[in-house]
């Protein structure tokens, strides 16, 4: 027997006009259907630390979700949800919003710029109109907040001393009335907003944000982390990576592994275009004493590839979570000025120039891998472009389910380019797997890639 659970819509989706609930029912295809389910089973498993969204979706095989039109908007019917959603069989408040959060931006905001989205893909302002349109329909761009919104990157699978850290920095953050927005998962993404929440308790300050923006096929294999209170899904990691960028006033890495390398790397190529030369936009990595190793080989890595200059877009602090927000909480104040300027949104920075390469989505397959450019004659921006994409296809073929399935089909992404630049991948990417930052918990890493010289 079926248990099935219908839920009331919340925020202004409890307000949608029938053509509007029309629209919602004619977007769910089959494709989008099955994202859309899957998106909605990784957030009735918040909390739940996993790393392999295949094992998630076989535990719930007969989970179902449907759309139920009403006169004032439609409700979600849940099918046989997982347990651990419930407490004393009622959804928890935060796992009902995070749902139609994800009807939001899943089905309503698909119909909204499907026609479009799919006439101007090679656009730029298009791209950046549709993050704007998605943040302010989240209700992301609080325009009464001050320019405190910093952004978290770091690892989903860390250590224990690596974690107490985010949370001492994100500790730091809140008592200096820091919200933070991260990338919604467990790791370094959870850590920052669970010292914050501490922060702003002690504090009294009873509006903290602790923002998560995640995308589709990301949320499955690491859901949302308990602390989130605003979840935003974005339709790709380009789109996700733009929307971090426009909303934050500065940036904290943390140790990770690919996937946070991917990240630094598309910040990196942003600020070395000319016209974002005079950006405002603070970025510090941190991280415990111990673990100084790992940003060396970083800093290593980006100035062997992206030159001196790429390296002073960024400051190392390690141990002393005190002084990171402290510095990050001093340029507040200048980030301010700078927007006022040249009358920029404090919420939304559209100065930021983003060229198309670094918004037009990248699927990686075993020919547009080994079709990147990976030489070290090109400008830096554009090989920072395209290092982030390789780095991108080494996360997909880690964690994303389509990307494990094409590994297992036909073997290893095979790169090529300058043997140098091979070599300074090939350094940098063994020290992630003596460090333990490929490994999944519960099997030994296997690389999806083999570097071709």
């Amino acid at each position: 027997m079926s248990v099935r659970i219908q839920l009331n819509p919340v925020g202004w989706l409890s307000q949608l006009s029938q053509l509007e609930v029309s629209q919602l029912e004619t977007s769910t295809s089959d494709d989008l259907y099955r994202v859309f389910r899957n998106c909605c089973l990784a957030v009735l498993n918040s909390g739940i630390e996993q790393d392999d969204s295949e094992a998630l979706f076989d535990q719930y095989r007969d989970f179902d979700v449907n759309l139920i039109r009403r006169e004032r908007g439609v409700k979600i019917e849940l099918v046989n949800p997982p347990e651990v959603a419930f407490v004393d069989g009622q959804l928890i408040t935060g796992v009902h919003e995070h749902l139609f959060a994800v009807l939001r931006d899943m089905l309503y905001m698909n119909t909204k710029h499907e026609y479009r989205y799919s006439r101007e893909i090679d656009s730029s302002g298009f791209t950046t109109h549709l993050v704007f349109d998605m943040l302010r329909h989240a209700n992301a761009l609080a325009t009464g907040d001050p320019a405190n919104l910093i952004v978290c990157w770091g690892g989903h699978s860390i250590r224990k001393e690596e974690y107490k850290y985010t949370k001492e920095v994100g500790y730091e953050l809140g008592l200096r009335g820091m919200n933070i927005c991260t990338g919604c998962g467990p790791g370094a993404m959870k850590g920052p907003m669970k010292g914050a929440a501490i922060g702003h308790a002690k504090q009294r300050i009873k509006s903290g944000r602790y923002i998560g923006i995640s995308e589709p096929s990301i949320i499955a294999a690491e859901p949302p982390n308990a602390i989130v209170n605003e979840l935003i899904i974005m339709p790709d990691i380009e789109k996700r990576l733009e929307a971090f960028v426009r909303a934050c006033h500065g940036i904290v890495i943390f140790p990770g592994g690919v996937g946070t390398a991917e990240e630094l790397l598309y910040l990196l190529g942003l600020l070395l275009q000319e016209e974002n030369e005079h950006q405002v936009l603070p970025i510090i990595l941190t991280g415990p004493r111990e673990k100084a190793e790992y940003f060396q080989a970083i800093d290593s890595f980006v100035k062997a590839t992206l030159g001196e200059k790429a390296s002073e877009k960024y400051k190392i602090i390690t141990g002393d979570a005190k002084q990171v927000a402290r510095d990050l909480f001093e340029s507040q104040q200048k980030v301010r000025q700078y927007r006022k300027e040249f009358g920029d949104s404090f919420n939304f920075n559209w100065r930021l120039k983003i060229p198309v390469d670094f918004q037009a989505p990248f699927e990686p397959t075993h020919e547009s891998m080994a079709a990147l450019d990976l030489r070290l004659s090109q400008s830096p921006s554009a090989l920072a472009a395209n290092l982030r994409k390789c780095f991108s296809g080494i996360v997909a073929g880690n964690v994303k389910a389509e990307g494990i399935r094409l590994i297992q089909e036909r073997g290893p992404f095979e790169l090529t380019g300058d043997s140098e630049l091979m070599r300074q991948m090939d350094e940098l990417l063994q020290s992630f797997v003596e460090q333990g930052r490929m490994k999944l918990p519960g099997s030994s890493y296997k690389p999806c890639y083999k570097l071709v010289v």
